[in-house]
Formats: C-alpha cells, sequence, structure tokens
C-alpha cells in the first residue's frame, strides 16, 4: 500500500451485483483523529456545505471504542451498514471482500516490525511500497511453510495482500492494521498459550528467520527502504453466505492519508475538497427528499446522521449532536 492521491469515490457494489447503486449510506473515515495536530486544526476548519447539510439531518447511532479494541470505529460502523458481524476483531473482512462463502480465511499481509529492547512496533503499511514482483517473490517463499501447517495461501490480485484459507481462522480474533500501524503490537499478537495461537506464533517465527536471509530484503536495504520481516493476520472469520443486501454504501476515504500521518496542513485541505465536491451533492439529495444517511468516524466514535423527519421529530431528537458547531462534532469523534 503506498501513498498516492484518492481517486474520486465510488458507490460499492454488494458481491454479486450487476451494477453500482446510487449510495444511501456514506462513511468518512479520520474525519477527526485524537493528535494534537489534528485537535489545534479543528477550530481552522470552514465546511459550509456539510453545516447546510446537517441542518437537515439529526443524530443516530454512535459507535464508541478505546484505543485498546483490534478494531477502529470505522471498520465496525462500515461491519453494520453491510450487515457483517461487528465484534471488534471478529469482523470477517477477507471473507467479505473476496466474496469466500462457508470457508474460514484471512488476509495476510507482509510488513516490517521495529524490534525493541521491550516491544515490538508495527511499521506503516504505506512504507513498505511493496513492488508486484517482490510480492510474488515473497509469496513463493512463504506459501511451503503456510501449507505445512494446513493454510492455503494465494494472490487475491493486490500486491502484498493475500488469501489465507484454513480452519485456524474460524474464531481466530485479529486485530486491523489500521488500528496497530504505529504501535506495540504485543497486545494483538495471537494468543500463544492456544493451540491456534501457538501455530501462528511459530509460524511468524519462521517467517522472520526465513525472511532475515532473503535477498530481497538486501536489494530492498540497497535500495534505503523498510525490510519485510513479517506478516500480519487480519479480517480473519468465516461466512456461510452473503450478507443480506441493505443500504447502498459508499466510502470517502480522501482524509486517511493525511490523518494516518498527522499531517493537519494536509488534512484541513482534503477537508476543504471534501465539502466542496460531496458535501453539495448530499444537500442536494436531502433537499429533494430522498433517502440519506452520513457517518463521520474518528478514533474514538463513528457518529451516523439520517435524514431529518417531520419538525416535530426533528425537534425530539437532535439533542447534543445535531445543535454542535461542526468542530465541536469532530472533537467528539
Amino acid at each position: 500500500m503506498r501513498p498516492m492521491p484518492t481517486p474520486p469515490p465510488r458507490p460499492l457494489t454488494p458481491p454479486g451485483d450487476a451494477a453500482p447503486l446510487e449510495p444511501t449510506h456514506w462513511l468518512i473515515p479520520a474525519a477527526s483523529r485524537n493528535t494534537p495536530a489534528l485537535q489545534a486544526a479543528l477550530p481552522r476548519l470552514r465546511l459550509p456545505n456539510l453545516d447546510r447539510l446537517m441542518a437537515h439531518l439529526r443524530a443516530g447511532e454512535r459507535v464508541v471504542l478505546d484505543r485498546h479494541q483490534p478494531a477502529t470505529p470505522f471498520e465496525v460502523a462500515r461491519a453494520r451498514a453491510l450487515g457483517l458481524p461487528d465484534a471488534p476483531g471478529h469482523i470477517p473482512w477477507a471473507a467479505y471482500e473476496s466474496q469466500t462463502w462457508g470457508t474460514p480465511c484471512a488476509w495476510v499481509q507482509p510488513c516490517h516490525w521495529q524490534v525493541g529492547t521491550d516491544r515490538i512496533l508495527m511499521g506503516d503499511p504505506e512504507a513498505l511500497q511493496l513492488r508486484a514482483s517482490e510480492a510474488d517473490a515473497l509469496l513463493a517463499a512463504m506459501r511451503p511453510y503456510f501449507e505445512e501447517d494446513g493454510i492455503a495461501l494465494t494472490d487475491h490480485g493486490t500486491p502484498g495482500t493475500w488469501l489465507a484459507t484454513g480452519e485456524v481462522f474460524r474464531q481466530l480474533p485479529t486485530a486491523s492494521l489500521a488500528r496497530v500501524a504505529g504501535r506495540n503490537i504485543n497486545t494483538w499478537l495471537p494468543d500463544a498459550s492456544t493451540p491456534t495461537g501457538a501455530t501462528l506464533r511459530r509460524l511468524q517465527n519462521e517467517m522472520q528467520m526465513l525472511l532475515y536471509t532473503h535477498p530481497l530484503n538486501d536489494e530492498r536495504e540497497a535500495r534505503g527502504q523498510q525490510v519485510v520481516n513479517s506478516f500480519w493476520l487480519t479480517g480473519a472469520g468465516v461466512l456461510d453466505a452473503p450478507p443480506p443486501a441493505g443500504a447502498t454504501l459508499a466510502v470517502d476515504d480522501r482524509l486517511a492519508s493525511a490523518a494516518r500521518h498527522d499531517d493537519a496542513e494536509a488534512w484541513l485541505a482534503a477537508w476543504s475538497a471534501l465539502d466542496a465536491e460531496l458535501m453539495p451533492q448530499l444537500l442536494r439529495r436531502v433537499q429533494r427528499g430522498e433517502p440519506l444517511r452520513l457517518t463521520l468516524c474518528g478514533d474514538r466514535a463513528a457518529q451516523n446522521w439520517q435524514c431529518q423527519g417531520p419538525r416535530g421529530i426533528w425537534h425530539r431528537f437532535s439533542g447534543l449532536f445535531g445543535r454542535q458547531p461542526t468542530p465541536r462534532l469532530l472533537e467528539l469523534l
């Protein structure tokens, strides 16, 4: 995963649908972040179109998670919107995104661990900038070790993201890279006291030894790039069938890269672009009386808003979130 300009968001098509539908639910990750730089930038935000849109919406469901949870509020909110199991650590993203039904699976991603004396930090996944040829070489080297433990490892079209299938993933709790990146991974490693956890911890140790001497890492070091020295499991679980169709969902993630790098100026610029481009479209839709849900997601919470009903209902339900200025709303995320 490498930094690049975020393309215009497109409606997400549920598995099996022939064509995208007009989204009725928009999710915006990284709408706020609990860091000094981005919190200090909030008073400078000017979002006139979002302010106008909020005048037509009322607050709905709120997801609150602390930073020790293995999923982000955005991930839980997205899972709920898609009708997926939403328990943090048990959202079967690999099954849903690969359309693998009835078979336990997970995503496997090569990564860089910064190993210290008392902790191991997960490197920024974007910083790897893994080439397709490098990902292919790593997959070829690592696959036989996974197969010895009954895990099939296959390329799924994105360099550095492989689909792993096997019974070990049926109930395995995993943490998302979005939650772990830049932090100590010890809390989220597989539990070595369980048979499944012991197997996966041994496999991680074997991969660390394998990758330590892999010529690919010599080449990366010579180019000044991070070495690949382990892998991360995420999105484990099983889905017996596709989830029932619900609201058509779209995700606009243009704020995510700037928030991940704690770049306040880039984040403010991305918010301005979002306000100028997406919010007028959504405002016109609600003014026409069309159904709409908007979920803004931060580090600590995801807050949903939806089209208000008749004026009486609006006054009863608007409450705390409906009356706050936009920067104050974002502080609460």
